[in-house]
């Protein structure tokens, strides 16, 4: 993508209004206004496009659509930007409020469609269309030849798919209704990671809030935990915490996460010697000699227990099972990363044994986990490989290994807007979604699947 793209995303993020999507085949049409508009802003010459004022039309529908255009240096958008609406559903403490414009046109409200075209011959070169008030999850087209166009689904940053034909030359879709183009597709592409219901995330939202209310209870101490019977430990040793400075590290607040989960079921919390016990297949003969004096895979093995007591207490005891809760598939193979501020398509390699996933591709992977399972939430292991350094007691330093050194929760979701979020909790405290992945940037990580409680008292 070009710079202007990237403006245009940064652009929109200051629009904080959001509404309930309809279902993707409920997008009201708009074919006829890019009927009447092909002439004048599709196939006219670029300068007398450049040089048109913004415009606002009316659909059938009574919905307002602005019309505008975005220079760039080499290319120029052609944006239909549908109003945006407010709106959610009924929660705890406030009834639902019903769709209504806003006055807005961020340029990503359900239904929006742009245009991208050549500076120097015209030439269109992208569609793209949002299926849902999302700026981050669209579907697009570009050309092929005289007879085709190629289809992209991006979901945060990751195609989930990429390059698929469609039997449609480029300059038909430019007028071509919504409906009858993802007719054409239907079969091939999962329409569903564009519906989300908000009302399955409610519990997801009660956790977050129940959580939120006793972080204050806590403070972070390295190598701190609670142990079973309620008292502050060190991990490492088992002996008591000093009473002043009594607190837990990431590790232990995890397990203070898990134990406010099975609490209300157990009546107990769990034992910190068992957490740290190897669990599955991780290493190998090469490692196994270095796990004592570094302990590579504390951070996998602890999040690999926890999830073994949380789904087989929760589910069933089939559910112990490293490849029942243990997340290995993904749909993304390649996503968008950003060098010198142009979006660049990257191979995504997935899941790899020992590792996980790369942070890059983290966002969008949580998206589709969040769609596909709504019960879920995720504890995170985060890994990299590291080398001692050379000392004058270690001359030679040690061989790289793979270190997993943190351990987090994941919780994404959808509000009560029908808005994505991913929520972190981590050592003691909330800290931003983006704040994690870029302080991990160029790391990976393990993820193993909790289900969402209805209860949590730690």
């Amino acid at each position: 993508m070009r710079l202007f793209l990237f403006i245009f995303l940064l652009f929109s993020c200051f629009f904080q209004v959001y509404s309930l999507d309809l279902p993707v085949s409920q997008i009201s049409d708009d074919s006829l206004l890019r009927i009447r508009m092909k002439d004048s802003w599709f196939t006219e010459t670029p300068n007398r496009v450049l040089s048109r004022r913004t415009a606002i039309e009316l659909l059938e529908s009574g919905e307002r659509v602005q019309v505008s255009v975005i220079d760039g240096r080499e290319e120029f958008m052609v944006i239909l930007a549908r109003e945006q609406t407010g709106g959610s559903i009924a929660t705890d403490s406030r009834p639902a409020q019903a769709r209504r414009g806003t006055g807005q046109f961020p340029g990503w409200a359900q239904g929006s469609w742009m245009l991208t075209r050549r500076k120097d011959t015209g030439a269109g070169t992208l569609i793209r269309i949002f299926l849902r008030s999302d700026q981050y999850t669209y579907i697009q087209f570009r050309h092929r030849d005289s007879e085709k166009s190629l289809m992209d689904i991006v979901l945060y940053g990751g195609f989930m798919v990429r390059s698929l034909p469609v039997a449609v030359p480029f300059e038909r879709l430019l007028t071509m209704r919504l409906n009858d183009i993802l007719k054409l597709v239907e079969e091939k592409i999962p329409l569903w990671y564009f519906e989300p219901d908000p009302q399955y995330y409610r519990n997801s939202r009660s956790f977050i809030a129940q959580v939120r209310q006793h972080l204050g209870d806590l403070v972070y101490t390295d190598d701190g935990a609670i142990d079973e019977n309620g008292n502050f430990v060190f991990i490492e040793t088992l002996q008591p915490q000093a009473v002043s400075s009594a607190g837990v590290n990431c590790s232990g607040f995890i397990k203070w996460l898990i134990d406010g989960i099975l609490r209300p079921v157990t009546g107990k919390r769990l034992p910190i010697t068992p957490l740290k016990a190897p669990f599955g297949d991780r290493g190998s003969s090469y490692t196994s000699i270095w796990e004592e004096r570094r302990d590579p895979y504390f951070g996998l093995d602890w999040i690999r227990n926890l999830a073994a007591e949380a789904n087989g207490t929760l589910r069933s005891a089939s559910h112990r099972a490293l490849e029942e809760f243990e997340v290995r598939s993904d749909n993304i193979s390649i996503i968008l990363v950003n060098e010198n501020r142009t979006f660049v398509p990257h191979y995504y390699a997935g899941f790899l044994a020992d590792a996980g996933y790369g942070f890059e591709g983290l966002h969008p992977l949580l998206y589709t986990l969040a769609i596909d399972d709504p019960f879920s939430f995720y504890l995170a292991a985060v890994n990299q490989e590291v080398r001692a350094p050379v000392t004058q007691t270690n001359p030679r330093g040690t061989p790289h290994l793979r270190q997993y050194f943190h351990v987090a929760a994941l919780v994404p979701y959808f509000d009560e807007y029908g808005v994505f979020r991913v929520v972190v909790f981590e050592s003691a405290a909330e800290t931003s979604f983006s704040g994690f992945r870029n302080r991990y940037s160029g790391h990976n990580v393990n993820l193993v699947k909790i289900p969402v409680p209805s209860a949590f008292d730690p």
